[in-house]
């Protein structure tokens, strides 16, 4: 598929409102060192440093719709704890998701705990629940469903086996959507996939897959075609895209020939989550209009994308874009990122025990000073965030005349160098905005500012970050290149 092809259709999902229904839990993240083993037990010691916590489950199915720019109508079921509050509360804090959450007092909400060192996951623990909700919930859901139909673009059931998807409710659901003309795509889980009779899509990976279908549990090319088969002939589905791991993904519909799509992640890091990726670029695609066979690609390049995150995790356009890209230089567009995409990618990378360097400025016409301060700031930390004043936010620190390069080419610029990992525009006159939503590591300026100077200092030393004030290479400034051009006219 060509970049600008690509581009299209994801300007397409922006427009697509996805009705999700499914087993909402929290996933919660507690990192750590390792540096001993326990004299109790042959156990190692994790000395705990922070921890996070983000939906999971069919949550992370809402979150990779919102976070390609679509809106959710989103239904699932909490329990009356702590747990289902701080899933209410982040679910409400996201604009492009209009959620009912439904509050079954009694039952637990589903947490699932993960403790991770040095990049790697040592253990997970699971708080949860398999039985079946109320049927007052179950009722209520089919009743806000079908409420909610006329409005979505395509309905997605995400099921994690803890029970709000059972046989009876599912029906309903699938119905609801057929009698609307509305696609309905499913992530299954469990070896009997009966329940989820007429529907458009079903996305197993390849163990559900051999269950569901009775067949071996094969990595063929061939084997994949045939549970696929298998799928739609005994539970009357119009396709099945089923997940192979790093043998990428198989979409088998009755109409074409197998389509096998390899694999395209470079490293995989963690495949927690790739499934709700797929299910969710797959509903975002029928949604759009686009065929079942471009919506697997669209999903088969976001896995590729998320697999290579530790953790639970999303895939925004610009990741799409730069993973289509590959080593060619437009990538550097990719770098180019909202501030909401910044605090996912500074997440992601201190699961990864990488240190967060930020530095700040208007960059309009790019010398070797500016090479200078960057490079140093790099060497300060692991990955590079530079903050950029806008057209706007320039006019007003610099006078009507500047900025000489619009800000999308100095974005553009900025973002083609090594030593910049992503670039992020703002808009006021400061970053401070910026610095509060990343906390990063290290706060880098000029050494031509005081410590007491650097916009942002106080916040980053207030949780043990530093400042750096990085050597001036003397000679160059935007305003004497200026200077100098209009002297030569």
């Amino acid at each position: 598929m060509s970049s600008n092809a690509l581009a299209d259709q994801l300007s397409r999902l922006k427009s697509v409102r996805v009705l999700c229904i499914g087993d909402l839990m929290l996933d919660c993240y507690v990192y750590g060192d390792v540096s001993r083993i326990s004299p109790e037990a042959p156990i190692p010691v994790l000395k705990v440093g922070r921890q996070s916590a983000m939906p999971g489950g069919a949550g992370n199915v809402v979150r990779n719709i919102t976070a390609l720019g679509a809106s959710v109508k989103f239904i699932a079921v909490v329990g009356d704890d702590a747990a289902g509050r701080d899933l209410a509360a982040m679910i409400d804090a996201d604009p492009a998701v209009d959620p009912s959450l439904l509050i079954e007092a009694g039952r637990p909400s589903t947490i699932k705990t993960r403790y991770i060192a040095h990049a790697q996951q040592l253990l997970r623990a699971d708080s949860e629940t398999e039985k079946a909700i109320s049927d007052q919930s179950a009722a209520e859901i089919v009743r806000i469903a079908g409420d909610a139909i006329a409005d979505c673009h395509v309905m997605v059931l995400s099921d994690y086996a803890k029970g709000v998807l059972v046989p009876g409710t599912v029906a309903q659901l699938i119905a609801i959507a057929k009698d609307a003309g509305k696609p309905v795509v499913i992530d299954p889980k469990g070896g009997d996939f009966a329940r989820f009779n007429g529907a458009t899509a079903i996305t197993p990976n390849r163990r559900e897959a051999a269950a569901a279908s009775g067949l071996p549990d094969d990595p063929s090319d061939s084997a994949a075609a045939a549970m696929g088969a298998v799928l739609i002939e005994r539970f009357g589905v119009e396709a099945a895209v089923i997940t192979r791991g790093d043998r990428g993904m198989s979409l088998i519909t009755p109409e074409a020939a197998p389509q096998h799509l390899p694999a395209r992640a470079r490293e995989v890091y963690d495949v927690s989550g790739a499934g709700d990726t797929v299910a969710a670029l797959c509903a975002l695609g029928l949604g759009a209009g686009l065929t079942i066979s471009d919506a697997a690609q669209l999903a088969n390049l976001a896995a590729s994308v998320v697999v290579g995150k530790i953790g639970t995790a999303v895939v925004y356009e610009g990741e799409l874009l730069r993973a289509s890209y590959g080593d060619a230089g437009s990538a550097a567009e990719a770098k180019i990122i909202s501030l909401t995409g910044a605090v996912e990618s500074v997440e992601r990378w201190r699961r990864e025990s990488l240190r967060i360097g930020f530095t700040n400025g208007c960059f309009d016409l790019l010398h070797p000073g500016h090479i200078s301060l960057l490079e140093q700031a790099r060497g300060a930390c692991d990955r590079l965030i530079v903050g950029l004043n806008s057209d706007a936010s320039t006019s007003r620190l610099k006078g009507d005349s500047r900025p000489i390069q619009p800000e999308q080419a100095r974005a553009h610029v900025l973002a083609s160098l090594a030593s910049v990992d992503a670039v992020v525009l703002f808009e006021d006159d400061t970053p401070m905005a910026v610095i509060e939503a990343i906390r990063p590591d290290v706060l880098i300026k000029g050494a031509d500012y005081s410590l007491d100077q650097v916009v942002g200092g106080d916040v980053v030393e207030s949780y043990g970050g530093s400042v750096l004030l990085a050597a001036i290479a003397n000679g160059y400034s935007t305003t004497g290149t200026i200077e100098k051009l209009r002297q030569k006219k």
